[in-house]
Order: structure tokens, then sequence, then C-alpha cells
């Protein structure tokens, strides 16, 4: 009978935060697969784990994850961790969480810490909705490009970033999503010094200038006003005439009827302006 993987999620920072049945899972697995095994080491040191260890990591995630898949077949209990927080998330365990499912092997998680909740919930910002991008792309084309959607996002975006690159990431978004726009960074959550600085995005560039970036960050940006986004997307045809908007939506096939109330609605006005303005120009 095929064994079965465990997402085991470990502390972010403070120790105590882990659970007992996360506890249980890493005593009770066969092996544990883990990110970094010299990071790991002191986790399952601190409470006398014996279980035994194998690296499972970005640069040998295929390879090692078909080994692991073969234990698991011949009936192996695997438990995956990642360096902190909850494997799968940002990390190379969605690849084989996914080799796991292909082969038929049941998977199941050990819930716990995620540094993308904890800051978000503690960011002050709205929570309901939110686009989490983790890190953004070392490629400079597909960097900007993520930037670029990021620019019309109206939930509250989730960054995470290394405090090296901290003042380049807040450069980029304060030209792309403007200065103003609030921000709170989460700087070593739950740990000792743990920070939140709740402040704008231009601000934030500014103090960070004069101030060294220090610990692993987490950014919750507020996403665009759904009402400022409406009112720029309406702005972009005020330049273009009436009849020419129109014959935008006939030429695609739409009936006069059609296209009027597609031109209201592009330029955030009631049908009936539309249909008066048309008026008026006869």
């Amino acid at each position: 009978m095929p064994g079965t993987l465990t997402l085991c999620a470990t502390p972010i920072g403070n120790l105590e935060d882990i659970s007992m049945r996360a506890l249980r899972a890493l005593e009770e697995a066969d092996v544990i697969a883990a990110e970094d095994t010299r990071n790991s080491i002191r986790l399952l040191n601190h409470f006398e784990i014996r279980t035994p260890m194998t690296s499972y990591h970005e640069y040998n995630k295929f390879e090692k994850g078909r080994v692991l898949v073969r234990r698991m077949l011949d009936g192996e209990n695997v438990v995956l961790i990642t360096d902190a927080g909850t494997p799968g998330i940002s990390d190379p365990g969605e690849e084989l969480v996914q080799m796991a499912w292909e082969a038929g092997i049941t998977v199941t998680a050990v819930p716990g810490p995620a540094a993308v909740i904890t800051a978000l919930t503690i960011s002050g910002l709205p929570t309901r909705r939110f686009a989490f991008e983790a890190f953004l792309p070392h490629d400079k084309k597909e960097r900007r490009q993520v930037l670029e959607e990021l620019q019309t996002e109206t939930r509250t975006i989730v960054l995470y970033e290394a405090p090296h690159r901290l003042r380049k990431t807040l450069q980029e978004l304060a030209e792309t999503l403007g200065e103003a726009r609030g921000i709170s960074l989460c700087r070593e959550l739950t740990k000792l010094h743990e920070t939140v600085l709740r402040t704008t995005i231009g601000a934030a560039a500014e103090y960070y200038r004069e101030t060294e970036p220090r610990g692993e960050y987490v950014l919750v940006i507020a996403g665009k006003p759904a009402e400022e986004l409406k009112n720029e997307a309406a702005a972009q045809w005020e330049n273009m005439p009436l009849a020419e908007h129109m014959q935008l939506y006939t030429d695609k096939g739409m009936s006069r009827k059609e296209a009027m109330k597609q031109v209201a609605a592009d330029r955030g006005v009631p049908k009936r302006e539309i249909y008066q303005a048309l008026l008026e120009e006869k």
C-alpha cells in the first residue's frame, strides 16, 4: 500500500508556533524532505526529533521528486518541510505535490504558519481579496510585465522581498504603482524584532534610502481603488469622437442599440446621454 505525502508547516521565526500535530508528523515520518537540511536540523534538534532527512530543493526537485515518489509507492510516509512556513508556497513543494497525485499517492497537510497570511492580517489593509505574487521575477522583461499587470490590480497585493533587493523593488513599485499608494512593510515576522511600517510606497522608498534594510520582508500593498480604475477607463475615450467610438463597435457587428450601450459603459455615463449626444451631432 502506498505511503502518504504530508506537507508540514513549520515556524517562520518563533519556535513556539510549532503545533503538536506537526511534531507528531515529523516524528512518525519515514523520511523528512527538507528544502535546506542545514537549516532544518536546528528545528529537529531543538525538539529532539531523530527522523532521517533528505534534501529536496529547487535544483534537484525533479530528480529527487522521482526518488521520493518511488519511496512512497513502496509504502514510506514522507513529510515535506520548507525553510520556514508552509511548503508549496513560493517553493518547489508544488512540483512534488503534483508528482505525488499523478502517481496515485495521497497528499495531506499539517497547517500552520505562513508569512503571507501573517503579514496580511496585521497590515491594516483590506484582507477579503488579495493577490499573492511571492518574489518578483529576476528576469527584467518578466518583472516589468508583472509590475505592469499590478498597476490595475484592485485587490490587496502581497510580495516577498529579500533585504538586499528591497530598495530596488520599492523604487520600481513607486514608478509603476505610484508613490502615494499605501503599503505595510512587515519585517522579521514572529521574531523578537518584528516590525510593521505602515506608510506610502514613496515614503518607504525614501526611508530605506537612508536606512539599511535588514531581515526578510513581506510587502502588503493597497490595491488600486475600483472607482479610480473606472474613471481612468472612461477618460481614455474622452478624446475619441463619439461617432468614431460608435463605429468601433458597429464594425464588429453590433447593432446600433448594442453599440450605444457599450459606448455608455466605456465612458461611464447613462445610455440616454449617448443617445442624446448622437442626436445633437446629426
